[in-house]
């Protein structure tokens, strides 16, 4: 089952269920998808857009509710940062596993090999073999710099 159906099929139970909640995040998440999909069409892309563009939606509703918590704790709100962690646990659900830092490693490490980089100018070819491998399974914000310094012999 693909995950557009997993999420159409978990936003089914949460209505028999009753969890107002999970149905709630479950339901902005299909409009993620939607939307990336009618921002497909409008660029001339193909549509349904395929499974790597879903992950990275909702990956990006992770990260963006993860800044929100960073914010509310700040604020001191931690009734609305708990809202928010619960959102992330749910769109999580739907997430492929994270890499572990050991993983994050070697992967870069085998990309490195495999695509045969000796310096810095090979880092966007390193990035994009890693973004077609590791799709959502790991941050490519702090990925950046660890391929950055491996490159440059750090």
């Amino acid at each position: 089952m693909d995950l557009r159906d997993r999420i159409a099929e978990a936003t089914k139970d949460a209505m028999r269920a009753r969890v107002g909640d999970r149905l709630s995040v479950l339901r902005l998440m299909g409009s993620a998808i939607k939307d990336r999909d009618i921002a497909a069409r409008g660029e001339g892309q193909p549509t349904p857009v395929p499974e790597d563009a879903v992950i990275a939606a909702l990956a990006r509703m992770v990260k963006q509710r993860g800044e929100s918590v960073r914010a509310y704790d700040d604020a001191g709100r931690a009734d609305l940062a708990g809202k928010e962690r619960a959102e992330i646990a749910v769109i999580e659900e739907f997430l492929p596993r994270q890499l572990s830092e050991a993983e994050v490693a070697l992967v870069i490490d085998a990309a490195i090999a495999a695509e045969g980089a000796a310096s810095l100018k090979d880092m966007g070819r390193v990035m994009a073999a890693l973004r077609a491998r590791h799709a959502g399974a790991m941050d490519f914000g702090r990925v950046g710099p660890l391929i950055k310094t491996r490159l440059s012999g750090g």
